[in-house]
């Protein structure tokens, strides 16, 4: 999986309440959800991000609550990748769960600036700047998660794993 896209960045301890603040909690869509993502920390983000960008963030991206809405509002606004220093454990989780890929890089992070072009191979573990020309590396996923997140999530990748095994 290639991605590429313009870097959005963001600084350390981004919480779930600031990726979708908690007054649109009672919709649970990525498409009804999209509107609002970021809006309390980046007011234009949603209305300017495009399909395929990315977001890039300091430490602990996705502190907070355990609500599965954060990685779900990112993904429904078309942002095809987030890499931060590090993740909350929970969001980690359940970013892969829908889908959404996430990868660690406290270089990549702490490097790109808000705008850069920046190109992601998924399998490699690699990012690239392209503004810079600088390349990071970063620890690829097993082999289960990949699958996971080609099948756009848990939910999918079991019901086509489901299917298979009827088959046989």
């Amino acid at each position: 999986m290639r991605i590429k896209g313009r870097a959005w960045k963001y600084g350390n301890n981004v919480d779930t309440d600031v990726i979708i603040p908690a007054r649109y909690l009672n919709v649970s869509t990525a498409a009804e959800l999209a509107p609002h993502c970021m809006e309390d920390i980046d007011p234009t983000f949603a209305s300017s991000v495009k399909s395929g960008d990315i977001i890039i963030a300091g430490e602990n991206f996705g502190c907070g609550s355990s609500r599965e809405h954060a990685p779900l509002a990112i993904k429904g606004c078309g942002v095809s990748c987030v890499i931060a220093s590090s993740f909350a454990r929970i969001f980690y989780r359940n970013a892969i769960n829908i889908g959404l890929p996430i990868l660690e890089s406290p270089d990549a992070a702490s490097d790109a600036e808000n705008g850069h072009e920046l190109e992601v191979q998924i399998e490699a573990g690699t990012i690239r700047d392209l503004t810079t020309g600088k390349t990071y590396a970063t620890a690829p996923y097993p082999r289960f998660m990949l699958e996971i997140i080609n099948a756009g999530g848990l939910v999918p990748y079991t019901k086509a794993n489901m299917k298979k095994r009827r088959r046989v």
